[in-house]
């Protein structure tokens, strides 16, 4: 690019045509200059940035987040959002709220809990389970910690079938909003973290008997 600066102006030019010459090439210069300094960095362009953790990659709501999930960038100050986490050991463990783009800024507001339990499983999957009472929904909110109870049947009395699972959220019949599909179903849905073995009990067990939650 500097190869495609004015000539310096020749001294035996009139002085006018020179200065005019002068101009140009400073004005050339000022402007790879500013190019410069607009693709740096603002690390090194002397902007205040603040190490600031981020997802890795697409992440689902309800993922208990793993070290390789999240990883830290320097962002602006007066672009970095309020309550963003700093360091990647205050993410890692804890539970994913909502669905996370790519390079999204993680905040405190979109985790939930710590350490949450895996009892020797690699991570904690999300399961859905409609419960029989809606009440109890009511008093629900993310990250509460909750015991699962299947209601008696015919063959079956009363019985925990998962304690300590963390609320990713609630959904009301009327949530989805999807009225193509038929009329919502009977009951509040409400998304769980477990172990992937408890869930997985949870989920084929809530399918043949109601199901409702204890409150911690």
């Amino acid at each position: 690019m500097l190869s495609r600066l004015p000539a310096l102006p020749d001294l035996r030019l009139p002085r006018g045509r020179r200065a005019r010459m002068l101009r140009r090439c400073l004005a050339a210069a000022l402007f790879l200059a500013g190019l410069l300094v607009l693709f740096l960095p603002p690390s090194a362009r002397g902007a205040p940035a603040t190490s600031t953790v981020v997802s890795a990659r697409d992440l689902p709501a309800g993922s208990v987040l793993r070290a390789a999930d999240v990883r830290t960038v320097a962002l602006p100050d007066n672009l970095r959002p309020s309550g963003a986490l700093a360091a990647t050991d205050a993410a890692v463990g804890r539970l994913l709220s909502g669905a996370a783009r790519a390079g999204e800024p993680l905040t405190d507001v979109r985790l939930l809990g710590n350490n949450l339990p895996v009892t020797g499983e690699p991570g904690a999957v999300t399961v859905a389970v409609r419960l029989a009472d809606a009440a109890v929904a009511e008093l629900l909110r993310p990250g509460q910690r909750v015991d699962v109870v299947a209601g008696a049947d015919t063959t079956n009395s009363a019985s925990v079938l998962a304690r300590g699972a963390s609320v990713v959220t609630v959904r009301r019949p009327d949530d989805t909003g999807n009225r193509a599909l038929g009329p919502p179903q009977k009951g509040p849905l409400v998304l769980l973290a477990l172990p992937t073995q408890v869930a997985t009990q949870v989920a084929a067990s809530s399918l043949e008997r109601p199901v409702t939650v204890t409150l911690r």
